[in-house]
């Protein structure tokens, strides 16, 4: 088992990387195995990611949000409480 997954690891390019040492891979390579790959944004994905005016009205706003999730979750312990108050109303009036 062990010598199949030396052979995957050798044919592999990650494999083939990771086994050979620091000192004979090319500068290039070195930088690209330690920091990956980066390309800047283009014209395209930079208009994409600006703030749309038109857009601005339909936003949520962090403290409403946080609101309604506390209103949400004070509203579903009451019912929970409820709940399990019915059901022990309900069995300590069938015991007696």
């Amino acid at each position: 088992m062990a010598a199949i997954r030396k052979l995957a690891e050798k044919t592999t390019l990650f494999g083939a990387i990771s086994s050979t040492p620091q000192e004979m891979l090319p500068s290039t390579m070195n930088h690209i195995a330690r920091r990956g790959y980066h390309i800047d944004l283009g014209a395209r994905e930079k208009a994409l990611l600006e703030e749309d005016p038109a857009l601005k009205r339909f936003k949520s706003y962090k403290n409403n949000l946080k609101r309604i999730s506390k209103v949400g979750d004070v509203l579903t312990i009451v019912v929970v409480a409820a709940c399990a108050y019915q059901l022990y109303a309900v069995t300590t009036v069938r015991k007696e």
